[in-house]
């Protein structure tokens, strides 16, 4: 889940982590896609070894998206996933390492965070829906129009969770991409593949942060590996950063806030379900042929380079006469450590640190003053030096009560200048702005003009404004804008210049807080100091987790902070002589007994008929673990996304007894998803260890056997026989009904398993001898947030900041809206584009009876025997060599062609483009 607000603080404090990406796009030849040869040398001027996913972050999106219509069906949504993992893969193309993991049992702490959003969700959801039907049903009793209402069940995206019938399918479909890309596209040729499926368990992220450090501790691993992992989560920075590899990027979906969502009532845009009127539908071009599409951008994504962050900090941390040697790798690990106290996945973050109110920079500029006390430094190797961190954390309870003070200053603060601007717009600007095609245009700006955007509505936004003011001034009027015969009538409270603010009994701003806070929270005295010293040792405890967590795995599955709040930085007094060693051997939930654990009632259809009923009967033994409504507290936030949900802790002993008596219902094929699983390597045939695993096949050894790492890029780990094995020459069954099967398969898998060690084994948070230091990048005008004389800094397009960029005037963009056909469908909406001549080819699936066809998987016209044929003149590429001229302007328009287009265009659909004979004044003016 992350961390809210650190990445935002992280890039606007070091700006230049963040490169943009640059894409290479597929061409089109007379109508036919021509797939893009990965193998080619990465457009971004750097070469990954090995790219790990976090595939959960791809999931989501793909399976219920936020910027365009949803998948109709399981089947697209596979389909969606495949296509994004392809477009990553573009993007980076690593040459060694694909790594896909998906979440797994998660550790007892993270089921605590995981059951408070799923419940959330569910409880969203069904509020929504009966909004929606609310809303739906006064707009009809109005005489408005709405589009009849889809049966279609909702998507519960709970279901995105270890053990369901999902994510078993899911595995298949990625066993099967796997083989189908090792097969045919020459990027993959020499690519060793690692898929960690839902039922290995362990979180996505962390099962390859653990994938890394074992491979760090071998002999054969190569120190300057580039590693680029994909994920949106904040806390992949800090993991990165505690791999303490010299070469580590991230990449992730550029964050573009206020995306246009359309209505869910009428499925127009420009207005929200709240403000939906019931207008008919306006026509969408010329013959309304993008009636059915969305005006939707394609997301872009961006580079987070680690070796520039670790400038940044390295000039930050670095401190001068210090009474020991200075470390900048345990000044790193000791960064991340104090940054657990403003959030984290596991612990609620203090209530004197936020991040917006710059908590990071104050714990760095306290622990710089007392470090020259501590004698040393606060962590080593993921192990925590209490009697040090006692004494930052009493200095920032020094500081408590000023910034409670401050924080209510600043809040009072920004409410009275919102008051006053609320009070200087209506004062000054008009009480109606009509907005798309009747929005008022700046003198100058005519030639690039906006989208029309449902003129209807804005058109009766405009005769309801003009019928409520052409009443006399005098007369007031009611709610439903007639005429009040009876004076003036009260204001709403949405019209006042102050909104309602949620009650705050806490009053961390005035003398007695730390009281009135226990005894709000915790029900309890703040006198009770046994209490308190008992919230403070698990807090201590969970710092210590979450280290060990990030830095040597998990420590305990089963520990848990088992408080809903935290206690004050300056209670932390005399934790030095705390316990935090936790029980060794502990193991983790079945994926079938963790549904339980997270799931809310409204969920209980991906589990057994026998274990749902659990959740429901009222004569269940667990029945209070499942409540049908619970409370959200604020906790002095505004929104309630924000806030506490106050959910029963799950009490693992009385779970597990209540299931002992349903486990005898389970189906054999529920309790095979009710198993933990591993993970499975794949190689295609050209890879060196393709003879070596085939081998292993024909022996029918039993045994484990160590990877050769001289065939495999130095990777070691154990191999044994999967029972469901993708096999050269077996035919591979398709799990997407309208995909091809895989007649010529010479892809093969088995089973994987990290090199073991010892459960003591400490693994150092060092750098490896014979890593190489990236050269630097920052400059001195970088340490400043803007560059380039002065202008707003903005961030740097690919890896090269040498490149020089290629821009199209205006003339260009006009010829373009020329030549350019002006009726093509609308990027984005899942578009597998796909040769046409590939529906009549020997490898697609004769349709049956109704069905409708879905593309091939890979759009490609070459046999699956030949890798690559002669590359098309049209697609050929000058090479760069040393000196050497940039790319033509056309040739890197194609590359990236998100870069060079003008603000104005972004987001809108190809009618979008100036019209021509405003084009022709627009030529006239020229000069």
């Amino acid at each position: 889940m992350g961390v809210p607000a650190f990445f935002r603080w992280l890039s606007r404090k070091y700006p230049s982590i963040i490169v943009n990406c640059v894409e290479e796009k597929a061409k089109e030849c007379n109508g036919v896609k021509v797939p893009i040869d990965t193998s080619k040398p990465n457009p971004n001027e750097v070469e990954f070894d090995n790219l790990y996913l976090d595939m959960n972050g791809i999931i989501h999106p793909c399976t219920h998206p936020e910027d365009k219509p949803a998948p109709k069906n399981e089947d697209e949504m596979m389909v969606a996933i495949f296509e994004y993992i392809d477009r990553i893969f573009n993007i980076v193309r690593p040459r060694r390492l694909l790594y896909m993991a998906i979440d797994g049992v998660a550790p007892r702490a993270k089921m605590n965070q995981q059951r408070s959003r799923r419940f959330r969700a569910s409880k969203e959801g069904m509020e929504a829906a009966e909004e929606k039907q609310k809303i739906r049903q006064e707009i009809l009793a109005k005489g408005g129009f709405l589009p009849p209402e889809e049966v279609k069940e909702r998507f519960d995206s709970n279901c995105i969770t270890p053990g369901t019938e999902f994510m078993d399918n899911l595995a298949k479909c990625l066993r099967y991409y796997i083989a189908d890309r090792l097969n045919s596209d020459p990027g993959w040729k020499n690519l060793t593949v690692i898929l960690s499926d839902a039922s290995a368990p362990g979180e996505g992220e962390h099962k390859i942060m653990d994938y890394i450090r074992r491979q760090r501790a071998q002999p054969n691993h190569d120190p300057n590996t580039h590693h680029c992992l994909c994920g949106a989560d904040a806390d992949l920075i800090m993991l990165g950063l505690a791999t303490h590899e010299p070469n580590f990027t991230i990449i992730r979906e550029e964050f573009k806030p206020n995306k246009p969502k359309p209505c869910a009532l009428c499925n127009q845009m420009g207005h929200e379900v709240k403000d939906c009127q019931g207008l008919p539908r306006e026509k969408q071009g010329k013959h309304d042929q993008f009636a059915d599409t969305m005006p939707v951008s394609e997301q872009e994504f961006i580079f987070i380079r680690l070796c520039v962050l670790r400038e940044y900090l390295e000039r930050e941390l670095t401190m001068a006469s210090l009474p020991f040697t200075f470390d900048f790798e345990r000044s790193i690990d000791d960064w991340v450590f104090m940054c657990f106290f403003v959030g984290n996945d596991f612990l609620p973050h203090l209530p004197s640190l936020e991040i917006r109110e710059g908590a990071i920079d104050r714990l760095v500029n306290i622990y710089k003053n007392v470090v020259h006390k501590t004698g040393g430094y606060l962590t080593e190797s993921g192990f925590v030096n209490l009697q040090r961190v006692q004494m930052i954390m009493l200095a920032v309870g020094e500081v408590e009560d000023s910034i409670f003070k401050k924080r209510k200053d600043d809040d009072d603060n920004f409410k009275r200048r919102q008051k006053e601007k609320r009070k200087r717009l209506k004062r000054d600007h008009p009480s109606f702005i009509p907005g798309g095609q009747f929005s008022p245009q700046a003198l100058g700006n005519r030639s690039s003009p906006q989208a029309i955007c449902n003129p209807r509505q804005a058109a009766f936004e405009m005769r309801m404004h003009n019928s409520t003011t052409s009443a006399s001034p005098n007369t007031s009027l009611t709610p439903d804008g007639s005429p009040s015969l009876g004076g003036g009538i009260k204001r709403k409270s949405e019209d006042s210049d102050s909104e309602p603010e949620p009650e705050d009994n806490i009053r961390l701003w005035e003398t007695g807080w730390k009281q009135r806070y226990y005894k709000n929270k915790f029900d309890v005295d703040a006198s009770d100091e046994k209490f308190r010293r008992k919230v403070v040792q698990s807090y201590v405890e969970g710092l210590c987790w979450v280290l060990r967590y990030y830095y040597q795995g998990c420590a305990s599955w089963n520990w848990y902070y088992p408080f809903h709040y935290a206690p004050f930085a300056s209670d932390f007094e005399g934790i030095a002589d705390m316990p935090s060693d936790f029980e060794k051997g502990s193991k983790p939930f079945k994926p079938l007994e963790q549904l339980m654990g997270v799931f809310p009632a409204a969920s209980g259809n991906f589990l057994p008929p026998t274990w749902r009923k659990l959740m429901t009967d009222p004569e269940s033994s667990i029945i209070d673990f499942y409540p049908e409504d619970f409370a959200i507290d604020l906790n002095g936030k505004k929104y309630a996304w924000q806030g506490v949900a106050l959910l029963p802790f799950v009490d693992e002993r009385r779970l597990r007894a209540a299931l002992e008596e349903v486990y005898p219902d389970l189906t054999p094929e529920e309790t095979r998803r009710n198993s933990l699983g591993g993970d499975v390597l794949f190689v295609g045939k050209h890879h060196p260890l393709c003879d070596f695993i085939v081998e292993q096949y024909k022996s029918k050894n039993t045994e484990a056997v160590d990877i050769p790492p001289e065939l495999c890029h130095g990777i070691q780990g154990k191999l044994t026989l999967n029972d469901n094995a993708v096999l050269p020459d077996q035919v591979v069954e398709s799990p997407v009904p309208m995909l091809r099967d895989l007649t010529q398969n010479s892809a093969v898998s088995i089973s994987f398993k990290d090199p073991q060690f010892a459960e003591d084994f400490v693994f150092k948070a060092t750098v490896l001898p014979g890593a190489k230091k990236p050269a630097p990048v920052l400059k001195p005008g970088d340490w400043e947030k803007t560059n380039n004389d002065g202008r707003p800094w903005r961030p740097q397009l690919g890896f090269n900041r040498d490149r020089k960029p290629v821009h199209l005037d205006q003339s260009a963009f006009r010829t373009l809206g020329h030549t350019m056909p002006r009726d093509r469908a609308m990027p984005g909406l899942y578009p597998n584009a796909v040769p046409l001549a590939a529906y009549g080819s020997p490898y697609a699936r004769p349709l049956m009876g109704s069905q409708q066809q879905i593309p091939k998987l890979l759009p490609n016209l070459r046999p699956q025997e030949s890798w690559r044929g002669p590359t098309p003149l049209f697609q050929q590429t000058p090479q760069r060599t040393a000196g050497a001229a940039p790319l033509l302007a056309w040739n890197r328009m194609l590359q990236s062609p998100g870069q060079f287009q003008p603000a104005q265009y972004q987001g809108l659909g190809p009618m979008a483009y100036p019209q021509r004979p405003e084009d022709r004044l627009d030529r006239g003016r020229q000069v």
